[in-house]
């Protein structure tokens, strides 16, 4: 299954709709032929069975409940994950305006050089979140490369801290952005297996043709198409959120727009506003 899951992630959502909306009406289509050429055998032969109808109903009924469960679940799952990467949004924003402002109390060059690293990786995050599955693989080396720096920058200056009990806060400030990269990471690779997103397409398809199957009539063939076209388009949402990157559905980055817009507004030079300057002779 990883060939279908990378399908499944590189292929468009109206193109994949496209395909299995042919597969469902050519399933219906299908099936609903096969019941004429039957009824016609049969009434050539008047062995029409009785309650044959009320079966078919009852076994369409339980069909398409099944298939509600299985989208039910799996949209339930989509939507877990996709709340879970925009919580982690906020968080990381937190941690990285945390991080920030505690720099603010560093000494120079420190406090230019990693504040300077921080804003670098807020924009490298904002971009990142909504760049396609193909660019991002590059755009990850340089993330990497800038938490890197960032740590290395973190090293340099604690020489001048270490003796003060603000040390261990601004390390666990820095520590914290530096572990909500990994989480993040590990929250966009979290989606619903593709096994699953696999054997709905199947049920939906074999679905068409049981309602293919069992409706007869104009009216009946046009109020089966409309359900399956309903049934499609959820399922097509539910695959929709589960891609954290190319999709219509992603997570708002609202939060660290916002941070960046507050860490351009406030250079590291804004907190010295009331610093006592020293006493020139």
């Amino acid at each position: 299954m990883t060939g279908f899951a990378i399908l499944l992630e590189n292929t468009s959502i109206v193109l994949m709709g496209s395909i299995i909306l042919v597969l469902m009406g050519l399933a219906a289509v299908g099936a609903n032929r096969l019941r004429q050429h039957q009824d016609r055998r049969r009434s050539r032969r008047d062995d029409t069975p009785t309650g044959v109808d009320g079966q078919e109903g009852y076994i369409t009924s339980a069909v398409l409940g099944l298939l509600a469960l299985l989208m039910g679940f799996t949209f339930a799952l989509a939507v877990d994950r996709f709340e879970d990467r925009r919580e982690l949004v906020i968080t990381e924003a937190n941690a990285i305006g945390t991080a920030y402002l505690r720099t603010q109390l560093l000494p120079e060059p420190h406090r230019a050089r990693i504040s300077g690293l921080l804003k670098a990786y807020t924009d490298q995050r904002i971009i990142l979140a909504s760049a396609p599955p193909a660019r991002a693989r590059t755009m990850l080396a340089a993330n990497d490369q800038l938490l890197t720096d960032l740590w290395t920058a973190t090293v340099a200056a604690f020489p001048t801290i270490k003796g003060l009990d603000f040390s261990s806060a601004y390390l666990d400030s820095i520590n914290a952005v530096i572990d909500l990269d990994e989480e993040r990471k590990s929250s966009r690779q979290a989606k619903v297996p593709a096994e699953v997103f696999g054997v709905l397409f199947i049920y939906i398809i074999v679905t068409a043709g049981s309602l293919g199957y069992t409706v007869s009539g104009r009216r009946g063939l046009i109020a089966a198409g409309v359900l399956l076209m309903l049934i499609l388009m959820s399922l097509m949402m539910t695959v929709d959120i589960d891609r954290p990157t190319g999709g219509g559905i992603v997570e708002n980055q609202l939060p660290m727009q916002r941070l960046q817009a507050s860490m351009a507004n406030t250079p590291p030079g804004t907190y010295d506003r009331w610093l006592e300057k020293p006493e020139t002779e």
